[in-house]
């Protein structure tokens, strides 16, 4: 009888065997990525940004930075703002003011965190007021950022840009530059 089992118990084996061989193999997890420390100190003593027009506006201006007390210190004044308008100066994660509207600069990033900003846009960040003769006096501290070193935190290579009440695109990236050390 037990002759009569012996083809079908091999026909079950070699199915086992097959089975097995062809499963998919587990997939090793992915290997943990070190993200670099924040710094708490920079390389460098002065940076600037050259901001130039974007979205087909009129804004221009040059900014100023330099290492402060709890992050980087920006200074300086833009033109060709909405008059008496409200604006914001944003840093953007790539240096990159390439696109017509600054779209390639990428999302806002937040130099304390290292990282894109999570943070919701309440427009109070970096609010700058244009005067009656459409010029900003930008006056600045960007909170847990350093000049220089590659650090996540170090805002040279990333973008400012300018966030304009511009009639028709509110909040629309109405200027861009790269922050350069000097």
């Amino acid at each position: 009888m037990l002759r009569s089992f012996r083809p079908a118990l091999s026909l079950l084996a070699a199915a086992l065997v097959v089975g097995c061989a062809s499963a998919p193999r587990p997939t090793p997890a992915p290997a943990a990525v070190a993200t670099p420390p924040l710094a708490g100190t920079g390389t460098a003593n002065a940076a600037v940004a050259n901001l130039a027009s974007a979205s087909g506006t009129l804004v221009s201006g040059r900014v100023m930075l330099s290492p402060a007390q709890g992050g980087v210190r920006v200074r300086g004044e833009l033109g060709g703002l909405v008059r008496n308008g409200t604006h914001n100066l944003r840093l953007h994660a790539r240096g990159d003011c390439s696109a017509v509207d600054a779209a390639s600069a990428g999302p806002e990033y937040d130099a304390q965190r290292g990282a894109p900003s999570q943070l919701p846009d309440s427009g109070e960040r970096g609010r700058i007021l244009a005067d009656a003769r459409g010029v900003a006096v930008v006056d600045l501290l960007l909170p847990g950022a350093v000049l220089g070193g590659g650090a996540p935190n170090d805002v040279v290579g990333r973008a400012l840009l300018v966030l304009g009440a511009t009639p028709g695109a509110i909040s629309a990236r109405v200027a861009c530059g790269v922050v350069r050390i000097e």
